[in-house]
This record gives structure tokens, sequence and C-alpha cells, in this order.
């Protein structure tokens, strides 16, 4: 009986919760690369709109768009 419940546990429980985790490392490796890649570019000297395209390639497309109106809207900017 034990050994059902341990199974059912596991099947119900578990494992969503291992899902979610590997789906939040996953998130955190990806904003780790793209802080390493903005701060080797910055380093590196280079134009601050060179980095801003690199680092825009790390987003999904519908995100990238979102960037680019609110870039040309001026929201978030310290005007």
């Amino acid at each position: 009986l034990t050994t059902l419940y341990g199974a059912l546990m596991a099947y119900f429980l578990f494992n969503p919760i291992a899902a979610k985790l590997g789906i939040r490392s996953e998130e955190e490796v990806m904003i780790r690369q793209v802080m390493v890649e903005g701060i080797l570019s910055v380093q590196a000297g280079e134009n601050p709109r060179i980095v801003e395209e690199k680092l825009k390639s790390f987003l999904p497309p519908a995100q990238r768009d979102r960037v680019g109106r609110e870039r040309i809207e001026g929201v978030g900017l310290n005007v």
C-alpha cells in the first residue's frame, strides 16, 4: 500500500515540481548568458546600439518587437 502512495506522490506531486524547477533553471542559465554577453560587449567598447541589438537577439520575436516599440514610444527612458 505504501508503494502505491509513493508512486502516486511521485507521479502527481514530484514530477510537476521537477518540471518547474527544470524550466526555471533553463531561464536562469539564459539570463546569465545574456548578462555575460552584455558585460563582455561593454568591456570590449562596442557601440551601445550594437550591444542592444546583440542582447535583443536572445529574446523571442514577440518580446523583441515590444522592446523596440517601448524604445520608440520613450517608455522607460530617463528623459
